[in-house]
């Protein structure tokens, strides 16, 4: 079974992963000192693109949980942009994270905080096989993705996408855009997608009494367009609404409504406050 899960059982350094990671960090810190307006407005541009978009609304609240229903050029558009954020494609991704939700903070949860802190922030990336799932664990946890050609190709390839940003913000900007468009970019956008894996698990506000420690925390929500109301979310998965009060600011959930009001968004699922 744990094979199948794929956690940290085999504790064997990732190196290519590890790399990349250690590289990006590198590349990240060379950006700071090639600062100009039009290189952060790239880097924020990629940034909504790619957390939000991507990883947001498209991996996470809809191809993870079903929370709507959208036409599949949207879809396939908004999975586009999750590819941006170098955390594997759909399939690997999606996989993780209903395992997550399927056995959170067990042995079985790919990044439990109860294994560390850093393991549930990063290290779980860096050793294991927790984005490196076997055909069998995913025809188990995402087998409607699997019946979906478009998914499949893109998580084969789901590193192409950077490479054709790359060029074109070099050729808009040249190699200080890059830097910031997609090096600083993307470690900014790991480190606030892995806090919700670890912070949101460690420190908040509980609104809800689920079997988890998960929080809900503002900055983090503000950090991830969203996504830091962590317990609110678990208490209610499939909801496409994290911010349940007027004033859990849920970038993501409004961004879902628009989308239904243009007609590209239905049978969408919310949770409100009584």
């Amino acid at each position: 079974m744990q094979n199948i899960i794929g956690s940290k059982s085999s504790q064997q350094i990732q190196w290519d992963t590890s790399i990349v990671v250690i590289l990006f960090h590198i590349m990240a810190v060379v950006a700071l000192f090639t600062f100009s307006w039009q290189n952060l407005a790239a880097a924020a541009l990629v940034w909504w693109m790619t957390n939000s978009w991507g990883i947001g609304m498209g991996y996470h609240r809809l191809l993870t949980h079903g929370g709507f229903k959208t036409p599949k050029f949207v879809e396939y558009f908004l999975t586009i942009c999750g590819t941006l954020a170098l955390q594997s494609g759909s399939l690997q991704w999606v996989t993780t994270h209903r395992i997550h939700h399927a056995f959170t903070e067990t042995e079985k949860d790919p990044h439990s905080p109860r294994d560390g802190t850093f393991w549930a922030h990063i290290g779980w990336l860096l050793r294991g096989t927790a984005l490196t799932h076997n055909d069998e664990t995913i025809r188990r946890y995402a087998p409607d993705l699997l019946k979906d050609k478009f998914h499949i190709f893109v998580s084969k390839y789901f590193f192409v996408t950077t490479i054709i940003a790359a060029l074109i913000l070099f050729l808009i900007g040249g190699w200080t855009m890059v830097l910031w468009g997609i090096c600083l970019r993307q470690v900014i956008g790991w480190h606030s997608t892995f806090l919700v894996n670890s912070a949101t698990h460690l420190w908040g506000t509980r609104r809800f009494a689920t079997n988890d420690e998960s929080r809900n925390n503002g900055l983090i929500a503000a950090l991830t367009f969203g996504e830091g109301w962590h317990n609110n979310h678990h208490a209610h998965p499939r909801s496409a609404r994290h911010g349940l009060a007027w004033y859990e600011l849920d970038i993501n959930w409004m961004q879902i409504k628009l989308l239904e009001k243009i007609g590209l968004a239905k049978k969408i699922h919310a949770v409100n406050l009584k």
